[in-house]
């Protein structure tokens, strides 16, 4: 190499023709040994692959991150213009994207996916309601359980019967096509496309910001009419299918109805209970808390699905008896982790669903019926409107807080429906009405979120229906609520009627004394609920104070974040009180704040109990006011002989009568 920089050719092709020589040696070497040469055995090495080209290999995970990709940004558009989300609803706005894609799909020739059951129940649907279980506003729920199961129950019940009786008259008198279809399979029909959707609830209720009532009587329907829904479907599936009904056949149905609901329900509970008593030991690998909320879930679901129990009954089972205590135990990193991991999941969930809603509709086929598609859409309203008013007579006569005449109006024109009424009918076996059945269901959802969806926002303005108010619970609206709680138990014990307040204090305590010391750590397990309440605000404002950026002091923001404390301002000096101390006066308080409630003999106004004290406060007070009564007297004659003469008075002793 010097003697190239030093400009000696000479060297260089020494260089070069070395090169050479040792690329023939390797060619003789490689060539026939034997001196001949056969043009067969001529062999072309291939080149090094620059570029390769292998789409098969990475198909299904590059499709499955496109669709979510496109999710995401139809969600980032849809915020961003501000005017197109105050009119149409985003649920409408996807449902038309898919429907785009679809056609986008079908055009160039490729078969476009649907929106299959696996897909929907097994990855779609278990993070929506997961979330809506996990952060369900439970007080609301417990004290309208009442009405929610009424709707749920009976107003199923009621909309699946009524539509399939009407629609088999209207397919009889119709004939032609529609003769052929029987009763069973329009029983079949009314149970899957009477259901209220919860994923369609959600996407429309989020939106309008109703108030909290008319929300969780919707949305709390919607997933309680998940059993119903379920039984009614497999039990006219089966029926169908084999043609005869018993009565014996209709008693299983009621005892199938049971063991769904309330099977989903224990599987879910015992999940719950095995998440929050593993969290309790996660103290030292924080990273793997969030896991163990999402997979308990998912396998409270998956277990009631083996069995054909209520998945979503059991996930909101899960969900509502994990938190308090996983919340407890747990990070605060952590507990936002689950947080915004749920709201991202289930909003992708919710976004997926839709759009493949409308690339489902394009992807047929479509058999269509004007007069089937048109009398389900109206019976559909009907049906919900009948449902509802009738319902709300009866329960007003057992509520407190009556629902009005808008309530009324808010819960039948929120019943939409959606996905699980097209998966369900997707599911059907190779039925001869399949077609004209996810044709009709198709219809009826578009119907329901376009048209009440697009329009129940406007309504809710015009009625000037009562929204939301955006406010945060404070210390002393907990302390208020407590009271009451506390007030209303103590008047059902001493009336001697008990009702949910009483049951609900039963919960309370059998709670805080077994429950607790099994599934929380630490002294949090016996920390009052007042001081647990305050650390939760506290942690949560200081965290919106750190999201926010601001630099404000919190109380107790700076012994969390371990930073060195501050010289004391010149001000008001705070006392600084000792652990000890501390431990003492918090115990003074327990044990004089929150006494036990000790039993009360119940009260009947036909049997009163005679006090044994009674007779003795009677004889002392009659004995005190005949000492008042000789007191009195006796000043009053002490003032009248001072404004007497000496022969008044001497007069008054003669005659004491006259005195």
């Amino acid at each position: 190499f010097g003697e190239l920089r030093a400009g000696r050719p000479r060297a260089h092709l020494v260089c070069v023709l070395l090169i050479v020589f040792v690329a023939a040696a390797s060619a003789s070497h490689d060539a026939p040994q034997d001196g001949t040469h056969d043009p067969t055995n001529v062999t072309h090495k291939k080149g090094f692959p620059v570029l390769l080209f292998n789409y098969d290999h990475v198909r299904t995970p590059f499709e499955i991150s496109l669709w979510i990709l496109l999710a995401l940004l139809m969600k980032l558009g849809f915020h961003v213009i501000p005017r197109v989300s105050q009119v149409v609803p985003e649920s409408c706005l996807l449902i038309v994207v898919g429907l785009l894609v679809g056609g986008f799909i079908k055009a160039i020739g490729e078969k476009a996916p649907a929106l299959d059951d696996t897909l929907f129940f097994l990855y779609l649907l278990p993070p929506i309601i997961l979330d809506a279980g996990y952060f369900l506003p439970v007080r609301p729920f417990t004290e309208n359980v009442g009405t929610i199961l009424v709707f749920a129950v009976v107003g199923t019940l009621w909309n699946a019967f009524f539509m399939g009786g009407v629609m088999y008259g209207v397919c009889q008198l119709e004939g032609g096509q529609l003769a052929s279809v029987d009763l069973l399979s329009c029983l079949l029909f009314g149970s899957i496309v009477s259901a209220v959707d919860p994923v369609a609830v959600l996407a429309v209720f989020e939106e309008i910001h109703i108030n909290e009532l008319l929300h969780i009587l919707v949305f709390g329907e919607s997933l309680l009419n998940d059993a119903v829904t379920v039984v009614l479907y497999h039990l006219f599936k089966e029926f169908s299918a084999v043609g005869t009904v018993t009565v014996l056949d209709g008693v299983l149905a009621v005892v199938c109805f049971f063991v769904v609901s309330l099977g989903g329900l224990l599987v879910g509970a015992i999940y719950g209970v095995l998440g929050a008593f593993t969290s309790r030991f996660t103290s030292h690998t924080r990273v793997i808390e969030p896991l163990f909320v999402f997979l308990y879930s998912y396998m409270a679901y998956l277990s009631a699905e083996v069995f054909h129990l209520s998945g979503i009954m059991s996930l909101i089972a899960c969900g509502v008896t994990m938190r308090p205590y996983v919340e407890a135990n747990v990070s605060h990193k952590s507990y936002t982790t689950i947080k915004y991991f749920l709201k991202m999941w289930s909003s992708v969930s919710e976004t997926l669903i839709f759009i493949f809603l409308g690339v489902s509709t394009v992807a047929g086929p479509h058999a269509w019926n004007w007069t089937f598609v048109v009398v389900t859409v109206v019976l559909c309203l009907v049906s919900r409107v009948m449902g509802v008013i009738g319902l709300t007579y009866v329960i007003n006569k057992f509520r407190i807080v009556k629902l009005t005449k808008k309530d009324q109006f808010i819960v039948a024109y929120g019943g939409l429906r959606g996905a699980i009424a097209y998966s369900l009918g997707f599911l059907l076996p190779d039925h001869p009405m399949k077609t004209l059945f996810l044709t009709a269901i198709i219809t009826v959802v578009f119907f329901t979120v376009f048209v009440q969806g697009m329009t129940i926002r406007p309504l809710v303005e015009l009625l000037a229906v009562k929204k939301k108010k955006e406010t945060r619970r404070s210390i002393n609206e907990e302390i208020h609520t407590q009271f009451l709680d506390h007030l209303l138990t103590g008047i059902e014990g001493v009336c001697g009627h008990y009702g949910h307040h009483h049951w609900k204090d039963k919960l309370n305590r059998f709670n805080k004394t077994y429950v607790k010391r099994w599934l929380i750590a630490g002294e949090r397990s016996m920390e009052p609920q007042l001081i647990s309440f305050y650390n939760k605000m506290e942690m949560r404002q200081a965290m919106m104070m750190v999201e926010s950026g601001s630099s404000a002091k919190l109380p107790g923001l700076i012994s969390m974040q371990n930073i060195q404390p501050k010289v004391e301002s010149r001000g008001r000096t705070i006392p600084k009180i000792s652990k000890g101390r501390e431990e003492e006066i918090r115990r003074i308080l327990r044990s004089n704040l929150q006494q036990t409630k000790q039993r009360l003999r119940s009260y009947s106004r036909h049997d009163l109990f005679a006090d044994p004290f009674e007779d003795m406060n009677e004889n002392l007070s009659e004995m005190r006011f005949r000492k008042q009564r000789v007191e009195m007297e006796r000043r009053v004659r002490l003032r009248v002989n001072e404004g007497r003469s000496a022969e008044e008075r001497l007069f008054c002793r003669v005659f004491p009568i006259s005195a």
